[in-house]
């Protein structure tokens, strides 16, 4: 999923490098040559991530990030400061004012690309959240964005993960300023110690004494209860090679020593303050879903949110001119299955039915009870073809094995339908893209059941 990038400098030869590294990573690329046109980019959400050069004329690059990161319609999105100012000074500065990163030129293809990278990743998970919270919160749930942007990233719950005594006794010392810290100077505890203590930052030294730093990390991103726990990590210059190669897999910021005690505490309050901001989305999210937009029997989305959310969804595909495809799926002689087998039966059906579909997509996808044996699944970003496969693969995984009723005493054979269409042209009504692929289902129902018809926009 390619990322759209906003490069903000008022020099065309900056602009232009910067361009040309990131196009040949196949990112799209924006340009601004002002502050002002910058914010008024971000605030149409046209950017997933802004480069923002310090020295302009208008207005400078720190009140442009102040401002961007005060509002609770561009908090969200990452920036990286890109700059020749490299005193300490200009660096905590740019931190404080809420930058992600403050990158010194000239800066290296390498390190540029890692970063950019990095916060894509993060910027799509959080994009996911706001757009089902912005949902919720058309049912009345409240929204996190004005508490995030007034939160000072102050008393989190901190481990660090260090086993040099001189190393850990300073850093601890110097974070306990702001927040509670415990340490962990052994490496092999640590995963074990992060999952059990429900911290909002992990500080992971990359130079521990015959243990791997980097593979903890990896580690603490693969378990259930740390994946969502920022990750800081800290390691000697010599190993700033390693320290992208985090990046890669799901560092969130790193520090080389000799650490400086300002842009510690900067980074740690940038991580603390988007761990809560993405808390508050996920139990947002998750609240209003179990309260009101679930359906109870599958555990799938109900039909009330879908059609709020397929809105949201569709307008965002339009808007970036991405293919949304939608699909409709029916599960065949579902009356027969009730009369023959009686109504628990068809009830163990549906929730079976619903645990293979979440089996077959992506978990940005959005699935729902549609009414009845009647089921519809929204895929972002992707085209007719690539969702013809998904919906063969997910027949076949309906039809290649039976359903288990009764408690697992009987098992019957159970086929699907499937409607598929895309919404390809930029402001089409939703209304319209369901009745296409209802009317693609009504062909495949037509035509003996039990496969996919595609109706294209």
């Amino acid at each position: 999923m390619s990322a759209r990038i906003l490069v903000v400098d008022d020099v065309p030869a900056n602009v232009k490098l910067l361009e040309a590294r990131l196009s040949a990573e196949y990112f799209d690329v924006m340009t601004a040559s002002n502050g002002t046109e910058a914010l008024a980019l971000a605030s149409r959400a046209e950017c997933d991530i802004i480069l923002l050069d310090v020295m302009m004329p208008d207005m400078d690059g720190f009140e442009v990030c102040r401002r961007l990161k005060t509002d609770p319609a561009t908090h969200h999105i990452p920036v990286v400061m890109v700059t020749a100012l490299d005193s300490p000074a200009d660096r905590n500065r740019g931190l404080e004012a809420g930058a992600d990163d403050f990158l010194t030129k000239p800066v290296s293809d390498v390190v540029l690309i890692a970063r950019v990278r990095s916060l894509t990743r993060l910027k799509m998970m959080t994009d996911e959240l706001r757009m089902r919270a912005i949902t919720s919160l058309e049912i009345g749930m409240q929204a996190p964005e004005r508490s995030a942007v007034s939160d000072t990233g102050k008393g989190g719950r901190i481990l660090l993960v260090d086993d040099r005594q001189s190393s850990y006794e300073r850093l601890a010392s110097l974070l306990a300023a702001e927040h509670t810290v415990d340490v962990e100077p052994n490496p092999t505890e640590a995963l074990f110690h992060a999952a059990e203590g429900n911290y909002d930052l992990l500080i992971v030294s990359l130079d521990l004494n015959n243990f791997d730093g980097l593979r903890l990390c990896s580690q603490a991103r693969s378990l259930e209860r740390t994946r969502h726990v920022p990750i800081l990590a800290i390691a000697d210059p010599e190993n700033s090679t390693r320290l992208l190669r985090g990046l890669e897999i799901g560092v969130n910021d790193y520090l080389l020593r000799p650490i400086d005690k300002t842009e510690l505490l900067a980074r740690a309050r940038t991580q603390i303050r988007r761990r809560r901001y993405t808390d508050h989305l996920r139990d947002n999210v998750q609240n209003s879903i179990e309260m009101a937009i679930t359906d109870a029997l599958t555990g799938l989305h109900n039909r009330r949110y879908m059609e709020s959310h397929l809105a949201t969804l569709a307008e965002q595909a339009s808007t970036r001119g991405k293919p949304l495809a939608l699909m409709i799926l029916d599960i065949d002689y579902f009356k027969s299955i009730n009369d023959n087998y009686g109504h628990d039966a068809g009830d163990d059906v549906l929730r079976e039915f619903a645990v293979r579909v979440r089996k077959s997509i992506r978990g940005i996808d959005l699935a729902c009870r549609y009414g009845g044996e009647e089921f519809v699944i929204v895929m972002p970003e992707t085209d007719l073809h690539v969702a013809g496969m998904v919906a063969e693969r997910l027949r076949r995984s309906i039809a290649g094995e039976p359903f288990a009723v009764h408690k697992g005493t009987k098992r019957i054979e159970v086929t699907i339908s499937i409607g598929l269409t895309t919404l390809e042209q930029k402001g089409e009504a939703v209304a319209d893209v369901l009745k296409r692929a209802d009317t693609a289902l009504y062909r495949a129902k037509h035509d003996g059941r039990n496969r996919v018809v595609s109706h294209a926009a």
